[in-house]
């Protein structure tokens, strides 16, 4: 809807005295109670309110020697209690700083509680406490929003640095015009008889009230830049304004005249174009970019005079609360967006006549793994197990279907697309398919003198990743094995996909490495330990040429180093173990070829 809001003020006060829209000194600040209209500039400081001090707050001297150079200076009373702030709109051309003091008394302002004296470099239009009304979060132009309570006075300086001014507005903002539309400042302190500056929007009508009691004659005056001009036949108490203005009445009593002026502008009302809808794929953190939208709510309407914002519901778009970032996080779905064009010379001049859809699709996203192993001679399943009904499946081999059975390895494309609202959202993924390769192993058993229990290490000699099982228990990544007791046992070896289980058995026993049959009671026998664990063990002692020396089994006591009664020299010599598997059949433990030596 379109709408124009207008504050009016009609107070009947009785004053001699006229009084100027902008005032540059303290004393004679001037006293609103809401926005104002763009005047027509700061000229000169009149006295020094701040009596040769070099700075207050972040306001240092200017080029005028004094801490002011243009200065036009205001005061407000707070009615109620909650955050407030104002927008000081100025040509972006004028370097303007201001400074907001907690005070009720010009001689007693105290260091400021909100002051801003960046140059204006970035040419901005704006200064002011609260939110930039160009959706600028980072303008270093801006002061924190300000907590105010009711019965608080404050005076505000405004204060050209540049000594070019054109004029300035002022708009008060911040939830507590929300709570308080019409009563958050206190117009009673208003003691001219017209009335504080009024900015209207151009359609308006605005009533200028100089009722007096006592009065015996009205006279009405106005100045559009040429000074003042009688109002011909406006004779009453009472004037309807339409234009934009300094308006004057002159008010004859019997004991005397009163002279009130009071400035009156009226701003365009912007109209908002119709905007297209949208309709995009989501992404994961996705960020709609609502500033893109400007230039079709605004059209052929100048951007300087005018600013565009977001909401999600007509009535925030229609108070011009809780306005959405223009770097919008956008969910996935569709909802609808509110739009207000407004001026930025009186914000309450605004089109909220439109909206838009945006329908963020949702992009498919996908699970399943971009590797995946096939055992040799198997097939695996890849693709989407969980298919979404909604959605359209293709592969680089041509099938139609969310998951694909393969046997070979090589790469595999699948393209899934969500089409809605005449959007293909697509996204593909690359899945590599490799052949398992059987393991290669052989088992390595790390004997200790006489122990029957050892560590054994798997060596494998196939590529890849592989998990190893001891006697059919729980697999594992290492290969090794420790504290594995006597006895026949098996090794089983896999890869980590389950593929190629190859398994093999060994044996561990424990044996010394040495013994002196010298005599001494020491070490006089060598003998293997373990092996009545062993089904009819044979242990065949050979020396390095592979002639047989003795054969033990488990009953034997242990060689004692001779060959039929006489000692065999100092060497090395071998062995050999066999025994009975489960099926009766005689084997030799495939792992357990050693040596040991005899000294003497």
């Amino acid at each position: 809807m379109v709408k124009r809001v207008l504050r009016v003020i009609a107070v009947v006060l009785f004053c001699q005295t006229a009084y100027a829209q902008v005032t540059s000194d303290c004393g004679s600040a001037v006293p609103i109670c809401s926005n104002t209209p763009v005047n027509g500039g700061a000229n000169g400081f009149g006295n020094d309110d701040f009596n040769g001090a070099n700075s207050s707050g972040c306001l240092e001297r200017s080029l005028s020697g004094a801490i002011e150079s243009n200065s036009g200076w205001y005061r407000f009373r707070t009615m109620a209690t909650g955050q407030l702030g104002f927008n000081i709109g100025h040509d972006s051309s004028e370097d303007w700083d201001f400074a907001l003091y907690r005070a009720s008394d010009c001689n007693s302002l105290g260091d400021p509680v909100r002051c801003n004296f960046f140059d204006n470099s970035e040419n901005k239009s704006f200064i002011g406490v609260g939110e930039d009304p160009t959706g600028d979060e980072n303008s270093v132009h801006y002061e924190d929003w300000l907590d105010v309570n009711a019965g608080e006075d404050y005076f505000l300086l405004i204060n050209n640095f540049s000594n070019v001014n054109s004029g300035f507005s002022i708009q008060f903002t911040g939830n507590v015009f929300s709570t308080n539309p019409t009563d958050a400042l206190d117009c009673s302190i208003v003691n001219n008889l017209l009335g504080s500056p009024i900015a209207a929007c151009q359609g308006d009508t605005v009533p200028l009230d100089a009722t007096t009691v006592g009065a015996t004659n009205y006279t009405w005056y106005s100045d559009t830049g040429s000074g003042f001009q009688v109002i011909s036949g406006e004779i009453n108490p009472t004037l309807n304004v339409t234009g934009s203005a300094v308006y004057r009445v002159l008010v004859t009593t019997t004991t005397g005249s009163i002279i009130s002026d009071v400035q009156v502008a009226f701003n365009a009302v912007p109209t908002t174009g119709t905007l297209a809808d949208e309709a995009l794929c989501h992404t994961s953190g996705m960020i709609f970019n609502l500033a893109a939208k400007d230039s079709e709510a605004l059209g052929a309407q100048n951007p300087s005079d005018f600013v565009v914002s977001y909401y999600s519901s007509q009535t925030d778009a229609n108070s011009g609360t809780n306005p959405l970032p223009k770097q919008y996080p956008k969910s996935s779905g569709q909802e609808v967006i509110y739009v207000r064009t407004a001026s930025l010379a009186n914000p309450n001049c605004y089109d909220a006549s439109q909206n838009f859809t945006v329908d963020a699709i949702e992009t498919p996203e996908l699970t399943f793994s971009e590797n995946e192993t096939v055992c040799d001679g198997a097939t695996i399943t890849i693709g989407e197990t969980i298919p979404n009904p909604s959605y359209t499946y293709q592969w680089s081999t041509g099938e139609l279907t969310p998951s694909l059975v393969v046997s070979q390895e090589g790469t595999y494309e699948l393209t899934v697309t969500h089409f809605s609202n005449g959007v293909n959202c697509a996204v593909s993924r690359t899945i590599n398919v490799s052949i398992s390769e059987v393991p290669v192993i052989s088992v390595d058993v790390e004997f200790r003198d006489l122990s029957p229990s050892n560590t054994v290490t798997v060596t494998n000699e196939a590529d890849g990743d592989f998990e190893y099982s001891l006697n059919g228990g729980a697999y594992q990544t290492s290969p090794v094995f420790d504290e594995v007791p006597g006895g026949t046992h098996t090794i089983s070896a896999r890869d980590a996909f389950g593929c190629g289980v190859v398994t093999e058995s060994f044996v561990v026993v424990g044996f010394p490495p040495i013994f002196s049959p010298n005599g001494d009671v020491l070490n006089e026998s060598w003998q293997i330990e373990g092996l009545s664990i062993l089904n009819s063990p044979i242990v065949t002692i050979y020396d390095r040429y592979g002639k047989l020396i003795k054969q033990l089994t488990e009953f034997n006591a242990g060689w004692d180093g001779s060959l039929n009664g006489k000692p065999l020299p100092s060497t090395d010599y071998w062995f050999k173990l066999s025994y009975l598997d489960n099926d009766g059949n005689r084997v030799n433990a495939k792992h357990l070829k050693n040596h040991f030596s005899l000294r003497r």
